[in-house]
């Protein structure tokens, strides 16, 4: 599914601006129906912030959902800030939304790290989730970063690969993944722009099925607004997600009951297929299905779709 109109897209009936502590101020945005269904969504990233073709996930006239901006992104102050930005922090204030909505149960909708998140969310407290959605998932595994910065565009689209590290000076290149993050977490911008805008190309490129360029397209490297999700995947990425190593594969029993839906692209190159054969493998309320021909990209053909009839499977046996 494509991005709708402008005209077609739901807007919200109330906002806030919540204090989180730690100098942080989280937006977040409520659509549908006050009473309805209780959901909340994710964002990817780290850093993406909510978009509003999210907001289309959600009928209406059925749901009371919530899409808020994490910690450093989007409408989120301080932004870009990395500092009390982690995974904990993160599921603290998942559930501080939960408790200011007055949710006692919610369905939780969430993509690539969001679905890192919608995980760890889940397993620290199960009996607030009434369901999950989850698209491309992601462990925040040091072999899954590996896998999508280097190994898979390295062999599969070595063409993409070699613009990459082209960038970088020729010491640098057989470990490109460490020389970009320490660029992106340098705060000279005049450091970091440059790698943040090769990086966001890069990973633009790689996410989708059929990409328009095949490579990255060179231009002025140090004009235009520099992308923020970057700067903050760097940041994860330099503290292996703030998480313990097989954490959420070893907690996925803790899942238990929950029903669950994962919607996973056959050929996601940053999110390959194994991590959600192995979660669903542990997890006895999932189902898995698989989009045959896309990549990561939520608009690639069947994915928007399949997300958007598994929010409506589980909310129909709430």
């Amino acid at each position: 599914m494509t991005a709708p109109p402008q005209t077609d897209m739901p807007r919200p009936f109330d906002a806030v601006m919540l204090d989180v502590g730690d100098g942080h101020w989280i937006y977040a945005e409520e659509i549908g129906t006050r009473g309805g269904i209780p959901a909340l969504f994710l964002h990817g990233g780290p850093g993406s912030g909510s978009q509003h073709g999210h907001r289309l996930l959600f009928e209406a006239a059925r749901f009371h959902a919530v899409l808020f901006d994490q910690r450093g992104a989007g409408r989120s102050h301080p932004y870009l800030a990395t500092h009390a930005n982690t995974t904990q922090h993160l599921v603290a204030d998942i559930e501080r939304l939960r408790v200011h909505f007055g949710f006692e149960k919610m369905l939780i909708v969430g993509g690539s790290w969001g679905s890192t998140l919608a995980l760890a969310y889940a397993q620290a407290h199960p009996e607030r989730v009434a369901g999950l959605v989850m698209r491309a998932v992601f462990l925040g595994t040091d072999e899954e970063v590996d896998w999508a910065f280097r190994r898979a565009p390295q062999q599969l689209r070595p063409d993409l690969y070699e613009s990459f590290v082209a960038a970088l000076p020729e010491g640098e290149r057989a470990d490109p993944l460490n020389a970009y993050v320490a660029r992106l977490r340098d705060p000279d911008p005049a450091v970091h722009g440059p790698a943040a805008r090769r990086w966001f190309q890069f990973e633009r490129v790689l996410s989708e099925f059929l990409p328009g360029e095949a490579v990255i397209a060179e231009g002025p490297a140090d004009t235009g607004r520099i992308p923020p999700t970057p700067i903050v995947e760097a940041h994860y990425i330099a503290n292996g997600f703030f998480l313990a190593p097989g954490q959420l594969l070893d907690g996925a029993s803790r899942l238990g009951s929950i029903p669950g839906v994962i919607v996973q692209s056959r050929y996601d190159l940053l999110c390959p297929p194994r991590a959600a054969y192995e979660i669903a493998r542990r997890w006895p309320g999932c189902r898995l299905e698989i989009v045959p021909a896309a990549g990561h990209s939520m608009n690639d053909p069947g994915v928007f779709d399949a997300v958007k009839r598994a929010v409506n499977e589980l909310a129909a046996i709430r």
